[in-house]
C-alpha cells in the first residue's frame, strides 16, 4: 500500500471513529430544540405584550382573550396538513420553510396590530399556520435520526424546549416593552427565526441516521386505520388534557400574577418565567427516566401510563388547591408544582406514537395536535370570560383541574405502548 492510500484509510478510519462518538442526532436534536424554543418566543410574547397593547387600544378582556387566541386558528387548521407533508416529504423541508414564514409573520404583527384589531388577529392566524409544523416536522427527524430507545429523552428535549422559550420569552418581552415599548420583541424575536433557518438550511441534511424503513415503494398514509385505533384517541384526550392545562397558563399566567397578586408587568413576566423552568427541568428528568424504564425491560405501555398519570394527576391536584394559595410565594410554589407535574407528559403520550406505529407517528402527533389546538382557542377565550364575569382565575382553575383528572383516567383505559402498525 502507498503512503498515499494509507493515509486515505487512515482518514477514513478517524472520520469513521468521529462519527462513532459524535452520532449526527447530536446536531439534529439541538436544532429542533432552538426551533421550538423559537416558536414559542414567538407565540408567547403576546402573552405579555397584550396587556401594553390593551392598555394602549382599550381592549376589554374578552378581545384580550380573541387576541390570544387567534394564533390557535392557524394552528389547528393546518396541522393535519403539515404532518402529511413532513411524512411525505421529510421533516428538514418542512420545519425549515415554517420558521422562514412565521418568522415573517411575527416581524409583521406591530404594524399590523397598530392598522387595526382585525389585521393583529389576521397576522395571529398566519403565525399559528406556519408553526402548526414544529412538532409533526420535528417528530419525523427524530424517527429519522434518533434511536429508538434514546426517543423519549430526544423527545422530552426537544419539546421541553417550549418551557425553556417561555422562561426566556415572559421576563425578556416584559422588560423590552417596559424600556423600548412592546414592538420590540416582536421584531428580535422574528429575526432570530430568520437567523435559525439560514443555520438549519446550511448544515442538516436530508435522509435518515437510523435504518430506514424497508419498504421501497412509499406506502399511503393508512388514515382509517389510525382513526380506528383506541391507543391514538388515547393519545388524543391526553394530548388534550395537557395542552388545555399549558395554553391557558401560557396565555394567562402573567395576568394572573398581575391581577390576584397585583404585582407589576415587569415583576409578572419574571414570575411568569419560574413554572416553566420547573416543567423543563422536570420533563427532561421524565425522559431520561422512561427511556432508563425501558433499557430496563419495563413494558412500554407501562411506562407510558406512569409518565401520564403523574403528569395529569397531579397537575390536576395542584390546581385544585391554586385558588386557595394566600400570598404570592404560595401562588407561585402551588404553580410551579402543577407545571412540574404536567411537563412528565412529555415521556408520556409524545412519544408513544413511535411505540404504536412507528413509521406514522409524525401523523399520530399531526392527529392528536388537531384535537389538542381546541384548549388554545376555547379554553384560552373561556379563562378570559370567566375571569370578566368572575372576578377571579379560581374557575378557569378548577374547570382546568377537572379536564386534566378526566384525561388521566382516559389514558389509564385506553392508552397502549403496543405495536399496533408496522
Amino acid at each position: 500500500m502507498t503512503s498515499g492510500s494509507a493515509t486515505i484509510s487512515t482518514q477514513r478510519i478517524d472520520t469513521t471513529a468521529r462519527a462513532r462518538r459524535w452520532p449526527a442526532y447530536y446536531l439534529v436534536v439541538p436544532l429542533l430544540c432552538a426551533a421550538v424554543f423559537i416558536s414559542y418566543i414567538d407565540r408567547t410574547n403576546i402573552s405579555v405584550g397584550a396587556i401594553a397593547m390593551q392598555a394602549q387600544f382599550g381592549w376589554d378582556e374578552t378581545q384580550k382573550g380573541l387576541v390570544l387566541s387567534a394564533f390557535f386558528v392557524g394552528y389547528l387548521v393546518m396541522m393535519i396538513a403539515s404532518s402529511a407533508l413532513a411524512n411525505r416529504y421529510g421533516g428538514k423541508i418542512v420545519l425549515g420553510v415554517a420558521v422562514v414564514w412565521w418568522s415573517v409573520f411575527t416581524i409583521l404583527t406591530p404594524p399590523a396590530a397598530l392598522a387595526s384589531l382585525p389585521m393583529l388577529v389576521a397576522t395571529r392566524v398566519a403565525l399559528g399556520l406556519g408553526e402548526a409544523a414544529v412538532f409533526p416536522a420535528s417528530i419525523n427527524m427524530i424517527g429519522r435520526w434518533v434511536p429508538p430507545l434514546r426517543r423519549s429523552q430526544a423527545v422530552s428535549l426537544f419539546s421541553s424546549s417550549m418551557y425553556l422559550g417561555t422562561v426566556f420569552s415572559l421576563p425578556v418581552t416584559g422588560r423590552l416593552v417596559k424600556f423600548y415599548g412592546w414592538p420590540m420583541p416582536f421584531y428580535l424575536f422574528g429575526l432570530a427565526g430568520l437567523v435559525w433557518a439560514v443555520v438549519w438550511f446550511t448544515s442538516v441534511r436530508g435522509g435518515y441516521g437510523v435504518e430506514p424503513p424497508a419498504a421501497k415503494i412509499r406506502e399511503a398514509i393508512p388514515w382509517r386505520r389510525l382513526l380506528g385505533l383506541p391507543s391514538v384517541w388515547a393519545i388524543v384526550a391526553a394530548h388534550f388534557s395537557s395542552n388545555w392545562l399549558l395554553y391557558v397558563l401560557l396565555a394567562w399566567l402573567p395576568s394572573y400574577f398581575k391581577r390576584t397578586f397585583g404585582v407589576t408587568l415587569a415583576d409578572a413576566g419574571l414570575l411568569s418565567a419560574a413554572p416553566w423552568l420547573a416543567a423543563f427541568l422536570m420533563a427532561n428528568f421524565a425522559g431520561h427516566l422512561a427511556d432508563r424504564l425501558l433499557q430496563a425491560g419495563r413494558g412500554a405501555s407501562f411506562v407510558r401510563k406512569l409518565m401520564q398519570m403523574i403528569a395529569l394527576g397531579g397537575s390536576g391536584l395542584f390546581l385544585l388547591l391554586l385558588p386557595s394559595a394566600g400570598s404570592l410565594y404560595q401562588g407561585l410554589f402551588l404553580m410551579c408544582c402543577a407545571t412540574g407535574a404536567a411537563a412528565f407528559c412529555m415521556a408520556g403520550f409524545a412519544p408513544n406514537c413511535f411505540d404504536i406505529a412507528p413509521r406514522q407517528a409524525d401523523v399520530i402527533w399531526g392527529i392528536s395536535n388537531t384535537v389538542a389546538t381546541l384548549p388554545g382557542i376555547v379554553g384560552v377565550y373561556a379563562t378570559g370570560w370567566l375571569v370578566d364575569r368572575t372576578g377571579s382565575f379560581g374557575a378557569p382553575f378548577y374547570l382546568t383541574a377537572g379536564i386534566a383528572l378526566l384525561g388521566a383516567v382516559v389514558y389509564l383505559i385506553f392508552g397502549s405502548g403496543q405495536r399496533q402498525i408496522d
